[in-house]
């Protein structure tokens, strides 16, 4: 019976380290997805690209805000949000916000000036890695936070769901331009991605009212 319980308790905490490790990685990721995805956007002046690259970032201040979530829920399952994460929420909040606002004005001027991007190739790479990426985290996340019944780490991979729905957005805009090369797919590729960033960013400050649960992360 001893035997049984530490058994137990030795896979609860090799699933609690691997949480931690995905959740560094998502750090890690996203920073590297940032920098290439907003050289390349700048360059190929793909607007929705270099805002995916933005809301990367982004997602690095609210990984870090998970990763001391899952350190938090390690130690105590039934313990509140720390003051660290609900600041990593707020600021990824406000930086949401934004995001949303510089990409809305950037799509209106560029629908105006009838603008358009010099390829979108780069973005159909990377939309195609995030897509890989984000869909293993998410089976990963769900089956970790089934077996240690935290609605936490569930939340994180349907937040990694959301950022699955932006891949998309970003791989639909940049192949339609690629072959069609309609002018203003671009705009409302970044309109499309706006809309997600907003409803990411008022998730995040409802979750920092809530003193229990964390959720919020949303890595590409």
């Amino acid at each position: 019976m001893m035997k049984a319980i530490t058994t137990s308790t030795d896979k609860i905490e090799k699933l609690y380290r691997l949480a931690l490790i995905l959740a560094i990685f998502t750090i890690i990721y996203n920073v590297a997805e940032g920098i290439i995805s907003i050289y390349i956007g700048y360059e190929d002046e793909s607007l929705v690209l270099f805002g995916f690259g933005v809301d990367s970032f982004i997602e690095v201040i609210s990984g870090l805000g998970i990763a001391t979530m899952v350190l938090r829920i390690q130690r105590n399952p039934d313990s509140n949000r720390n003051d660290f994460e609900r600041l990593a929420l707020r600021i990824t909040g406000f930086s949401f916000y934004i995001l949303v606002i510089g990409l809305v004005i950037s799509s209106i001027y560029n629908l105006y000036t009838n603008h358009k991007p010099e390829t979108t190739f780069g973005g159909i790479l990377i939309a195609c890695i995030s897509l890989g990426i984000m869909w293993a985290l998410i089976i990963l996340k769900t089956r970790i936070g089934k077996y240690l019944h935290s609605d936490a780490i569930i939340a994180d991979a349907e937040c990694a769901r959301v950022c699955m729905y932006m891949s998309i957005i970003l791989l639909t805009s940049s192949v339609i331009y690629h072959f069609f090369k309609i002018a203003y797919i671009d705009s409302i590729g970044t309109l499309g991605l706006s809309y997600f960033a907003f409803k990411e960013g008022k998730e995040c400050f409802d979750k920092a009212k809530n003193n229990t649960h964390c959720s919020c992360n949303h890595s590409h």
